[in-house]
């Protein structure tokens, strides 16, 4: 028996790969008998933020991250692919579709065990995966500092309102996306200079909810729009307000800046407010938001909200492969771990689903290669300077440089500039990544080929 302990992006997912590789898993999910200040449900992968998987640019760090899990037959992927709501060209989804669909299949799987209950010191007489995710309970968390011998460190993360699309004035709006690359996806509300400066002063001086811990820093990708806004009053145009790419189909120009709304159910009826986490309180997110041109008679479907993650310090704490280096029989993954996002918090908990299983078996550990993006993640997770740790995201700067003369730099700046070299770039990232991949799962000879992941009853195939 494994067990796993929290049913979110990373448990979900580790549970699908144990399962599928004939082990018997208990998958322990306090909610919803237990929830947390951001969730609602008590399903399991919950998207509580975003309803975004990244790009689908397939050769940027999502694009690649995504055919390695692909690979892999990721439970996650499959899902997202089934419930996916047009977003351009990012892989968004209708969340709670998505969490019903994945809550579906791992409830039926005959090999996993799932247990409504929560955990405080888990029994480590069993291989463990602890996925409780940034929300962790407060008793498991001191379970962990002392089980670690390190404080565990937090930060301030910040949920975006969802409004509702038939409250949206299309007068106003346009559906596009920028520079219109993928579908016309995106509700876009212009901004000219005098509404920018109204909005920018009522946001400034709207009531905040007060933070029980003032100390606590807030994590750089996902900053309240109120914070971005305190840095200055340019920062949001150059942020998430940035026209960049936006043809007014009105003026035909850029606007002094945008708001854009992405849509976050499959029946379309609600959009989220891309990139305004927020801390304000309620009620002045109904006024600073209805400021926004289109948005002035705006229902509010969710309002934003703040809360508290939970992350270890990865370098003193964890192995390459998700490890507790002074714990046996203990692995983290997902955004515990040290990761920042839904895609990645998913291939954490994969990841530690291939660490667990081979040390069932008896075998040698076998870290995922740096030339993977996955590689790269736990690479950095495991070697970055402890001073300076902070959660992160894929990124292709995580990866081993290409080797010279792989691509032709200079050819390529003349022919097609920047661009063309960032694209060539990318495309020998992920042909490395790929024929990596191949060789490290080769070479892990029991990695059984689990296929493209689990057919979703009521919902349509992926692409």
């Amino acid at each position: 028996m494994i067990h796993i302990i929290g049913a979110g992006l990373a448990g979900s997912e580790a549970a699908w790969q144990l399962a599928a590789r004939g082990h018997a898993v208990r998958l322990t999910e306090m909610r919803p008998t237990r929830t947390t200040p951001a969730h609602t449900t008590g399903q399991a992968a919950e998207m509580v933020c975003s309803n975004s998987f990244k790009s689908d640019d397939i050769n940027s760090a999502t694009g690649i991250l995504k055919a390695e899990m692909r690979r892999m037959g990721s439970l996650i992927l499959t899902c997202a692919e089934a419930t996916r709501v047009p977003a351009g060209n990012s892989l968004a989804v209708d969340r709670d579709a998505f969490a019903m669909a994945v809550t579906r299949a791992l409830k039926n799987h005959p090999n996993i065990q799932w247990v409504e209950a929560q955990v405080d010191a888990p029994d480590l007489s069993l291989p463990t995966i602890l996925a409780t995710g940034p929300l962790t309970a407060d008793p498991l968390v001191d379970w962990l500092t002392r089980m670690t011998g390190r404080d565990q460190l937090h930060f301030y993360d910040a949920i975006a309102p969802i409004v509702e699309r038939d409250s949206v004035d299309m007068e106003v709006a346009w559906m596009a996306a920028r520079y219109d690359k993928g579908g016309p996806d995106f509700i876009n509300c212009p901004l000219d200079k005098d509404q920018y400066e109204r909005f920018l002063d009522a946001l400034l001086s709207a009531e905040r909810v007060p933070l029980n811990e003032v100390d606590t820093p807030y994590f750089e990708a996902c900053l309240p729009i109120e914070v971005m806004a305190d840095r200055g009053r340019e920062t949001l145009r150059h942020g998430p307000m940035k026209p960049v790419g936006l043809d007014n189909p009105k003026t035909g120009r850029w606007p002094h800046a945008v708001v854009q709304l992405r849509q976050d159910t499959l029946a379309g009826e609600h959009f989220n407010l891309v990139g305004f986490q927020t801390r304000l309180k309620w009620g002045a997110q109904k006024e600073v938001f209805r400021l926004i041109p289109s948005l002035e008679q705006a229902e509010f479907a969710r309002f934003g909200n703040i809360h508290r993650n939970t992350y270890v310090q990865a370098p003193s704490v964890l192995d390459s492969t998700l490890a507790v280096k002074s714990v046996p029989n203990l692995w983290l993954a997902g955004q515990l771990s040290g990761v920042e996002g839904y895609l990645e918090s998913a291939a954490g908990g994969l990841a530690a689903a291939f660490a667990v299983d081979r040390a069932v078996r008896g075998l040698d550990m076998l870290p995922f290669p740096p030339e993977t993006v996955l590689g790269s993640l736990l690479y950095y997770l495991a070697n970055a300077s402890v001073k300076d740790f902070g959660p992160t995201n894929a990124m292709l700067g995580l990866l081993p440089s290409l080797p010279e003369g792989r691509v032709d730099i200079r050819g390529l700046k003349r022919s097609g500039g920047l661009r063309a070299v960032k694209s060539a770039k990318g495309e020998a990232h992920r042909q490395r990544a790929l024929e990596a991949l191949e060789g490290h799962l080769q070479t892990a000879e029991t990695h059984p080929d689990l296929g493209p992941g689990p057919s979703i009853p009521g919902f349509r195939s992926g692409s």
